[in-house]
């Protein structure tokens, strides 16, 4: 009975220490968060004092979250979203309100984007689109439905314009006889006489400048309509005409002063599409001013349109030319293909013998050995004074590796013979032998496929490889002060940023395409090859470089070999006895025999493919008479 007693108060003992080293380990309480604290209580309580509100706003928010409620069931979202969402602004620190109003909300959100999507697969792109509008409206942050709204957009967006179109036409005021059937004239008289006889046969009041010239000629026509009178008339009398409104025109006499201050002007506004430079906007401009001699166009690069403001004829022949040219560029799709592959072999066998001795004088040797000062020191005191600039860390560490290097590798440290003896002993160095049994084989094959679109008369470049920086100046303090001596001393001397600039290294193509019919694409190559040739001038390394200049012409869809380079180079190397090297057994076995092969290949493969042709039979452009 004792024993089962000691053994019942040890463990109770081995409890009580087990529980306070549980309390002691474990992590304290979080504090807690009046806010939160705030929240839960006025959710709990849903009293004013509670939720720091009125009575009468607390009544209000009641009802309206009971009436959200409602709706919700009867399902009618949005106005249980506004009931919701009124709740909450009247008790901001109910929580209940709160989470009942955001669940709301992406439900309504789940609901639009769901809506419009089943919109967007029936080809109802803009009803669709007002459903992703109006999901963004409730959950502003939702990259979903502004990505479906893109997609709705381009799906509805219409075709790209081609060639050149009249996007701007203000007008002109034209004439308009009330009586269209032909009318006969024989006729008598002057200028005036023959105008007015027009004039009343077709229902419209002639005008008379103080320059009309006053002709006598005999006016025959048979069947002839408005314009054809007024034409012939003006032929006849050497006199021009123009609008003054619908029923009324001015005659002036056909001179180029009356020209420029009678003739009515127009203006219209013409988009060019596909181009690519403003040099391209401007010869289209030359070639108006040159055909027409129109003197007011106004480029606009920025927009690709052109302003052209000159009498209502010449607009419309100008119009004509312009919507009959094929303005629209072909494009191609130029698909390039680059294999490139790499061998290597590098192979090192046979005996390394020593083919070099060396005799020194031992007595020499070790006093010189003896007398060998402290280099690390005298390192130190050349900094402390200036004389060794540590502003370039790595030739100072690659002076301190070669004073080590010269300082460990006495000639006392190798194996040695002796000959002699006294002052004229002198010691022969043993040199170590290798054998070499090394062999490293490399095979490197790499492919890169790309695509540019491009169109016609313009430039495409792709390049590959990387850009390799090389270094233009370097920064070093020439005057040694007590500030950069303390701060060489330290180490905590920092270097400014070298100035250097980058050079493309790998392979560059430009071509430019001439599509020509439907089938056939003429391209103008220029291929560039850029690589390190492993030697450097002054520290500036040399670039290699191997250009092509050429043109080509392929079908659509058919591959064509751009450019092809092939390097070989192939090194031997022997290493022995001279004469002894070469000979079949014993030169083998006491010598050294190196290979190094390095082959690379690269191909430029491209194939064009036509996105866009030619239109063979331009549009027919009908213009009104005038």
């Amino acid at each position: 009975m004792g024993t089962i007693r000691a053994m019942r108060f040890f463990a109770g003992i081995v409890l009580l220490l087990c529980c306070a080293a549980w309390a002691q380990s474990a992590p304290p309480a979080p504090a807690p968060n009046p806010e939160l604290e705030q929240l839960k209580e006025c959710a709990q309580k849903r009293t004013p004092a509670a939720c720091a509100v009125s009575k009468r706003e607390l009544k209000l928010a009641q009802r309206e979250f009971a009436r959200g409620l409602k709706l919700r069931q009867s399902g009618k979202p949005d106005e249980a979203l506004d009931a919701f969402d009124s709740a909450a602004r009247l008790v901001p620190r109910n929580i209940e309100y709160a989470t009942a109003r955001e669940v709301m909300r992406q439900k309504n959100v789940y609901d639009h984007v769901q809506k419009g999507n089943e919109l967007l697969m029936t080809g109802k792109e803009i009803a669709a689109a007002a459903e992703f509008r109006q999901a963004l409206q409730l959950d502003p942050s939702n990259s979903f439905a502004m990505q479906r709204l893109q997609d709705a957009a381009s799906l509805k967006a219409p075709p790209s314009a081609r060639g050149i179109q009249v996007v701007e036409n203000p007008g002109e005021l034209r004439l308009s006889p009330p009586v269209n059937k032909p009318r006969n004239f024989h006729l008598r008289g002057d200028t005036r006489t023959v105008y007015q006889a027009i004039g009343a046969a077709f229902g419209v009041t002639p005008r008379f400048d103080e320059s009309t010239p006053s002709r006598q000629m005999r006016f025959d026509l048979e069947d002839a309509d408005f314009w054809t009178a007024m034409r012939v008339a003006g032929v006849m009398s050497k006199t021009f005409w123009t609008p003054l409104s619908p029923r009324e025109f001015l005659v002036a006499a056909d001179n180029t002063q009356n020209r420029a201050q009678y003739e009515r002007m127009g203006q219209r506004s013409f988009y060019i599409s596909d181009v690519a430079a403003p040099q391209e906007l401007t010869e289209i401009v030359n070639l108006l001013r040159t055909i027409f001699d129109i003197r007011y166009i106004t480029p606009q690069p920025a927009t690709s349109t052109l302003v052209v403001r000159a009498p209502r004829h010449i607009l419309d022949a100008a119009t004509m030319l312009l919507e009959s040219l094929d303005s629209s560029r072909p494009q191609v799709m130029l698909e390039f293909q680059v294999f490139e592959v790499s061998r290597s072999l590098v192979r090192s066998l046979g005996l390394n013998m020593p083919l070099q001795w060396q005799t020194f004088n031992v007595s020499a040797a070790a006093l010189a050995l003896l007398s060998q000062p402290d280099i690390q020191n005298q390192i130190n005191q050349l900094i402390a004074s200036g004389g060794i600039n540590q502003a370039n860390t790595t030739a100072i560490s690659a002076l301190l590796a070669q004073l080590q290097s010269q300082s460990q590798n006495s000639l006392l440290q190798q194996p040695f013979g002796t000959i002699g003896g006294g002052k004229t002993l002198m010691a022969v160095p043993f040199p170590p032998a290798t054998a070499d049994f090394s062999q490293n084989q490399s095979f490197v094959a790499n492919l890169q496929h790309m695509t540019l679109r491009a169109s016609h008369g313009n430039a495409a470049t792709m390049k590959i490889g990387t850009r390799y920086p090389i270094l233009n100046a370097t920064f070093a303090p020439i005057f040694n002060t007590p500030a950069i001596a303390q701060v060489i001393q330290n180490n905590s001397f920092v270097a400014p940023f070298p100035s250097f600039n980058y050079e493309d290294l790998g392979l560059m193509v430009k071509a430019t395409p001439q599509i020509h019919g439907i089938t056939d694409v003429r391209l103008e190559l220029n291929v560039e090859i850029k690589s390190l040739s492993g030697q450097a001038l002054n520290g500036v390394p040399v670039i290699s470089n191997r250009v092509y200049t050429g043109t080509i012409t392929i079908k659509d869809g058919e591959s064509g070999v751009v450019a092809g380079t092939l390097s070989i180079s192939e090194q031997n190397s022997l290493t022995g006895l001279p004469g002894i090297a070469r000979l079949p057994l014993l030169g083998t076995a006491t010598s050294s025999r190196g290979r190094q092969e390095t082959d690379t290949e690269l191909l430029v493969l491209i194939t064009p493919h036509l996105t866009r042709t030619r239109e063979v039979n331009p549009p027919t452009i009908t213009i009104p008479r005038s």
